[in-house]
């Protein structure tokens, strides 16, 4: 089977991340560089990724994240790596382009041994004041929405197998 193929069918949704082992910044950017390079609505490159390495900020996104969600958990289950994906609202095609960059960002990962996980609420956080702040902050003008966010680290224990396919899936016409 072809290797990029073998990726995408066996990548799966981490959901707790061992706390001891951070991606290196090499492997960070590879992963980031492939979320460049997703496809977007003629070419206009509309998202941007943040990468959160600092653990006061990515505990911060979490607390927020936590409260849009009405829980004081950590939704991003304890990933040392937040990236945040947005998308600038003024082209038509922007929650399209995002969500393909989130795509290849979690595929990315997953070839290079890193596990992930989507996380949503994205667009709730960086709809608040602070999340508008932080935005300003980080140097993020116009007018941009959270896509999503990708909780990044190395997984606690081996993900679930895939479930089998729905049998209806793919509908052939011809």
């Amino acid at each position: 089977m072809n290797e990029t193929i073998r990726t995408l069918e066996t990548r799966r949704s981490v959901r707790g991340f061992d706390p001891e082992r951070m991606p290196s910044d090499e492997v960070i950017k590879e992963i980031v560089e492939a979320g460049e390079y997703a496809p977007t609505g003629r070419g206009m490159q509309s998202p941007r990724i943040v990468v959160v390495t600092n653990k006061a900020v990515r505990d911060r996104l979490s607390e927020l994240n936590a409260e849009v969600m009405g829980t004081t958990s950590d939704p991003f289950y304890g990933a040392p790596v937040v990236l945040i994906v947005l998308a600038d609202r003024q082209r038509p095609t922007y929650m399209y382009d995002g969500s393909l960059v989130m795509g290849n960002l979690m595929n990315a990962a997953h070839s290079l041994g890193v596990g992930s996980c989507w996380i949503h609420r994205a667009k709730e956080v960086f709809d608040m004041d602070e999340g508008k702040e932080m935005l300003r902050k980080w140097g993020i003008e116009g007018d941009y929405e959270g896509i999503g966010h990708v909780a990044l680290g190395y997984a606690a224990a081996e993900p679930a197998p895939a479930k089998p396919r729905k049998d209806d899936y793919a509908v052939w016409v011809r």
